[in-house]
């Protein structure tokens, strides 16, 4: 216990004294509290009733009598202010008993690359991992064959060993059985009396269809095993989908670029369409402009919740032909010599609003 220490509880002590004079006020009584640090730690308190005529009574009647409040009554009420598995006092003056030695054991995180179509559709993953499992020689206990758990002579099984600095006690974690109480008598050799070890471990994992980017699942009792028996942590799986050549996703629909020829574009036509689950037919009507979308309904991406499927939204991208023979330049020129400002509304509309522009310039 340092000096530190020592300052910290009177302040705490002042404090709560405090507290007690204003509960005693809210209650209708006049508290003149003294504590004397005596070698029996008794702190008087003395509560005046208010009198009829708004002065104090001093009678000594079984109501207003002065109470004295021992060492045990004012250690509930610290008690009450620490909650009810002991506070801040309880490092101070004792109390608590033996720790639960049977801890839990660490939860673990996997990061898991899937394919868009497994997230699309669901799949069933076995993933290996390193972890701290059961000891097979001593079956998690920590014990050696035989050995028996005994109460730790140390700190006689309360798992916290005390020592007197006059008025105050400093409760400590016992520092050999760690707050446990008690002991194995032959700790397993292999394990060290952990009751777990390092091993390899496969874990079966079911991927809902539907599954977005970043999920968290979380598979139970797969994490660490606990120490000398307890309960295992949990494994999170965390998803990372992996980008495809062809489709992007956007919550449950699907985009994709279907290159056209220059054609099919002006004349109309069917073109191949690609899926997740293969080809699809797409009615491509004349006059269609390159950066066009066509929805396939219901070919896109499972609800994660099992509601209707998304869809896929093909972009239509019009394929100027390159690398023209003389034979082929011809004929084009032929075309283009044809077409007239009908045949490109869009141009003619880009080029009026154009002109008005650079009129009010």
């Amino acid at each position: 216990m340092t000096w530190t220490n020592v300052y910290l509880v009177c302040f705490l002590l002042g404090f709560l004294l405090s507290a007690a004079s204003w509960l005693l006020g809210v209650a209708g009584l006049h508290p003149h509290i003294h504590a004397h640090g005596g070698p029996h730690g008794h702190v008087h308190v003395h509560a005046d009733a208010p009198h009829a005529g708004g002065g104090h009574s001093h009678a000594t009647s079984a109501a207003t009598a002065p109470s004295t409040i021992n060492f045990s009554t004012l250690m509930a009420f610290l008690a009450w202010f620490g909650g009810a598995g002991g506070g801040i006092f309880e490092t101070f003056f004792g109390g608590g008993g033996p720790r639960e030695d049977r801890q839990r054991g660490s939860d673990l995180r996997y990061d898991m690359q899937i394919k868009l179509e497994e997230a699309a559709f669901g799949v069933e993953k076995e993933i290996e991992i390193r972890k701290l499992d059961a000891c097979d020689k001593c079956n998690g206990s920590g014990a050696e064959p035989g050995s028996r758990t005994i109460n730790c002579p140390a700190c006689g099984g309360r798992g916290q060993v005390i020592s007197s600095r006059g008025f105050f006690q400093v409760s400590q974690t016992c520092p050999r059985c760690r707050g446990a109480g008690q002991i194995i008598e032959k700790p397993c050799r292999q394990c060290g009396g952990e009751g777990r070890v390092e091993k390899p471990s496969r874990v079966k994992l079911k991927i809902p269809a539907g599954i977005a980017d970043g999920s968290r699942l979380r598979s139970s009792g797969n994490g660490e095993a606990g120490i000398r028996g307890g309960p295992h942590g949990d494994l999170y799986v965390v998803i990372h989908i992996q980008e495809h050549k062809i489709f992007q996703r956007e919550d449950d629909h699907l985009y994709c670029e279907v290159p056209i020829p220059f054609s099919v574009a002006a004349l109309g036509g069917e073109v191949d369409v690609p899926t997740l689950e293969g080809k699809a037919q797409l009615k491509v009507p004349a006059g269609t402009q390159s950066g066009q979308l066509f929805k396939l309904r219901g070919k896109g991406i499972m609800n994660v919740n099992g509601r209707e499927r998304g869809d896929l939204l093909a972009r239509l991208l019009v394929e100027v032909p390159t690398r023209l023979n003389s034979e082929q330049r011809h004929k084009i020129e032929e075309f283009a010599a044809l077409c007239g400002e009908e045949n490109t509304p869009l141009r003619k509309s880009f080029f009026e609003r154009a002109r008005e522009f650079f009129r009010d310039v």
